[in-house]
């Protein structure tokens, strides 16, 4: 018997990647400000006006401009800067950053029987942050897209009526594109978002000059005195100044593609100080001139640069909208790899990036999505209500998982932990609390999508565990087969034979069909899984566990990360390069076709076991997901009762 085994001690003290220096790091500092910074890097664009809507009761008087900018001022440095960039960033699997890679680090340890109650509930939470961050992607590119274009009604307050309708012709060829990958546009995002932070700090630098005592705002007591003179709706206004941190997830999520140190570094020397000091010099006009309320960050512009600016805001508006829908493929790409989503088509765009994928089912549901919403809405003031809630929402869920990776993976202490972790969960949920009330005019939207995308979600997960099981209880086990075979040889024939299945133990019922149908079995029989790890990825020459079992049979498991797509034939070289003969030209794959009958003892409710048979109808095949050469497969039915 000869085993190449994975073990979890080896891959958890595997050497990191050394943090990049010199030239390299600049270019991933460049970089990162395309992909990461996008979505909070358009913030001015409508945060501050957001805040002096009339439903808030709030009028831009010097008082109140000031203690608005204090609120703003002090998000971005405890949301963004303490809790994400110093904090958040340190929870990474591998690497790898984002909610499901916080869950999946979480789950890498067993479990006392006693803890499942607390397991269901962190998988419950981290499923839902995850289900909301579909809600973020889907409205994100909408408001981005629409808040840029809405500077015609300044420029040329003639052309209002056509503001829709070049929003939706952008996001649909923005979606169009997709199929094409983003690795040469890629290449354009860093510098020219540097160019619109370069621009929004300008624009600021040039106000503040002219009304330098709106630096007073820096001083937190400012809002302080802003939530006492305002009570209630001073509050409530909160539910509109959480739009300046709305990037801070996507900024976790995409970690794995820069590393930390590119991340901080751009966010410390450029995002930061260009949002400051546009946001300041938004507040600087506003103490000088109150009806610029109505768009304060266009009216910051000279009227002569409105459509120059217009023209860089629509395209740092593209940036920050292809930020996340690449999110959204990578979210996908996790969820099917951690057993949480059927099986989709992932095309991998570059030949180079690993993490550069388009996902033909997610691009299409979030281009409808994002249409309908610009269609509804009509207007970024009216869309920002359904923004705040996915995005708070999801900032509590990963503080609560920081939280339970910093007792149980990092020994901190009880006190050390609610120390911190109380403190962003105040902020947190004051937000979400402040954007509660935006539900009925448009904050259903994002929690009526998390909602079915956790139903979705959860209702896979527990019907991939079910139907594991019925299979596994009706499985022959391996021994009893493999003596049949030594009484009664069936017939051999040249080649190699291929049976995946999901159990790693017994015999799969496609290769019980197939000999007692075909009456004959190959020289060499492989009986392949494929199972993942809560790692992003296995390195090749640890993924494959090979077990001679004689007579011709070898169990093979392969191991992949969450981040990593499976190549079948990949994995079949790997093992024919420890002595098993697999030739490629010679080489059959046997796949099982399960066909649902509802009849079944399943422990789920009957709507969601019609749920999960029909997604399991409509996932994509074996074939094309693990890459095998459609031209050498075969495909058996089986009636299963679940």
């Amino acid at each position: 018997m000869s085993v190449h085994s994975l073990t979890v001690t080896e891959l958890d003290h595997e050497a990191q990647h050394p943090a990049p220096t010199g030239r390299r790091l600049g270019v991933l500092t460049l970089t990162a400000l395309g992909v990461v910074y996008g979505d909070i890097g358009t913030s001015p664009l409508y945060a501050l006006r957001e805040c002096f809507r009339p439903e808030y009761g709030i009028t831009p008087t010097p008082e109140n401009v000031v203690g608005v900018l204090s609120l703003i001022t002090w998000s971005l440095i405890l949301v963004v800067s303490v809790k994400y960039i110093v904090f958040i960033l340190r929870a990474d699997n591998r690497g790898e950053g984002g909610i499901l890679a916080l869950l999946a680090l979480l789950l890498q340890h067993r479990q006392r029987a006693e803890d499942r109650k607390r397991r269901l509930l962190l998988i419950s939470l981290g499923l839902f942050g995850a289900a909301l961050l579909y809600g973020d992607g889907v409205i994100t590119p909408a408001i981005s897209v629409l808040s840029a274009v809405e500077g015609l009604q300044v420029s040329t307050p003639a052309l209002s009526h056509i503001v829709v309708p070049i929003t939706v012709i952008i996001l649909f060829a923005l979606f169009m594109v997709q199929r094409f990958g983003t690795a040469r546009v890629g290449t354009a995002f860093g510098p020219l978002m540097l160019a619109w932070f370069v621009t929004i700090a300008t624009l600021g630098t040039r106000a503040v000059a002219q009304n330098p005592e709106v630096l007073a705002a820096l001083n937190p007591l400012h809002g302080v005195s802003f939530f006492a003179a305002h009570g209630l709706a001073g509050f409530l206004t909160l539910g509109a100044v959480v739009l300046c941190v709305t990037g801070g997830e996507a900024l976790y999520a995409d970690m794995g593609h820069f590393g930390k140190r590119p991340i901080r570094l751009a966010w410390f020397s450029v995002v930061l100080p260009a949002l400051l000091l546009n946001y300041f010099g938004q507040g600087a006009l506003l103490l000088g001139n109150s009806a610029a309320a109505s768009n304060p960050f266009y009216l910051l512009a000279p009227p002569a640069f409105q459509v120059a600016l217009l023209v860089i805001a629509t395209a740092a508006a593209v940036v920050a909208s292809q930020a996340l829908i690449s999110g959204a493929f990578s979210l996908t790409q996790q969820s099917v790899q951690l057993g949480y989503s059927p099986r989709m088509q992932i095309v991998h765009t570059s030949k180079h990036e690993a993490g550069q994928i388009f996902i033909p089912e997610v691009n299409k549901a979030l281009m409808v999505g994002c249409l309908v919403l610009v269609l509804y809405f009509r207007n970024s003031s009216a869309l920002s209500a359904a923004y705040g809630i996915a995005v708070t929402g999801t900032m509590a869920i990963t503080s609560l998982l920081f939280a339970v990776v910093a007792r149980s993976r990092w020994g901190w202490s009880r006190v050390h932990v609610a120390a911190i972790v109380v403190g962003f969960l105040i902020i947190d949920l004051s937000f979400l609390l402040a954007n509660l009330v935006k539900i009925e005019h448009g904050g259903w939207v994002p929690i009526l999508m998390a909602i079915g995308v956790y139903v979705l979600m959860s209702t896979w997960k527990r019907g991939r565990m079910q139907l594991g099981a019925i299979q596994d209880a009706g499985a022959l086990p391996l021994d009893l087969f493999l003596g049949g075979i030594e009484r009664n040889p069936p017939v051999r024939v040249k080649g190699t034979a291929v049976f995946m299945t999901s159990s790693k133990e017994g015999v799969p019922v496609v290769l019980l069909h197939h000999l007692k149908h075909n009456k004959v079995l190959h020289e060499t029989v492989v009986l392949l899984s494929v199972t993942t790890r809560g790692i992003p990825e296995v390195p090749a020459e640890r993924s494959v566990t090979l077990e001679q079992l004689g007579h011709g049979f070898v169990r093979v498991v392969a191991t992949f990360g969450f981040m990593q797509s499976p190549n079948i034939p990949e994995v079949l070289a790997r093992v024919a390069a420890q002595g098993v003969r697999i030739p490629p030209m010679e080489t059959s794959y046997y796949l099982g076709r399960e066909r649902l009958v509802l009849t079944g003892h399943a422990r789920m409710h009957r709507w969601r076991k019609k749920l999960f048979a029909l997604m399991s109808r409509n996932a994509r095949s074996a074939t094309e997901f693990f890459q095998i050469p459609s031209n050498r497969v075969v495909e058996l039915g089986a009636q299963i009762e679940f």
